[in-house]
């Protein structure tokens, strides 16, 4: 009983939400879209000829939104899921963290990239201080990697979740990165812990 009265609070949720229903009528697989579309109107990340990486991407709306947007535009996804094809990019379906798909990336841009995105997060426990860490190692297995293939100029953005990790991840970026923002896009809802961070420039 309980899971079912969850589960029609979400669709209930998801009926009122005014960003799902305008990501059907724009035709984007996901409300996250604006998340990404705030953060590049604040940060001006993206321009026409970059490079780009887009990690955790399913089911493709951050993929859809720069294909979109911009031309002649590098594009690479990857997810553990794989998702509906997004013209003219590179979808991978495997973990980044691994190193088979770590070199099919590195083999599609060969060279560095201009921009890493990750929307990455685990699959909710329920447990939320856990599930907090567990993304918060998403980002920081992602940051780490950018380091590694990033422009020197490069831009590296990530969901977070303000929690026991957060103050290791800013001290991480710190290291890694001259610019670190923070920001929580008004597409996040409310009560998420979401926020994203936003860094550039390499050490």
């Amino acid at each position: 009983m309980k899971k079912n009265k969850i589960s029609k609070n979400w669709i209930n949720r998801q009926r009122r939400d005014v960003y799902v229903r305008k990501s059907k009528i724009e035709g984007y697989r996901s409300r996250a879209v604006y998340k990404l579309e705030e953060i590049n109107q604040k940060f001006k990340i993206f321009h026409n000829g970059v490079s780009v990486l887009d990690l955790g991407a399913a089911p493709g709306s951050w993929t859809q939104y720069i294909s979109k947007n911009y031309k002649n535009i590098k594009l690479a996804s990857i997810d553990l899921k794989k998702f509906e094809e997004v013209k003219n990019t590179y979808q991978i379906t495997g973990d980044f963290t691994k190193d088979i798909y770590k070199q099919k990336i590195l083999n599609f841009f060969q060279g560095n990239i201009d921009i890493i995105i990750s929307d990455m997060a685990v699959n909710t426990t329920g447990n939320k201080n856990l599930d907090s860490i567990q993304t918060s190692e998403l980002c920081l297995d992602a940051m780490r990697f950018s380091k590694e293939v990033l422009k020197k100029n490069g831009i590296f953005v990530s969901k977070i979740f303000i929690g026991s990790t957060f103050n290791e991840i800013i001290d991480e970026s710190k290291k890694i990165f001259k610019k670190n923002k923070v920001f929580k896009p008004s597409a996040s809802r409310k009560e998420s812990k979401e926020s994203f961070i936003v860094c550039s420039m390499l050490r």
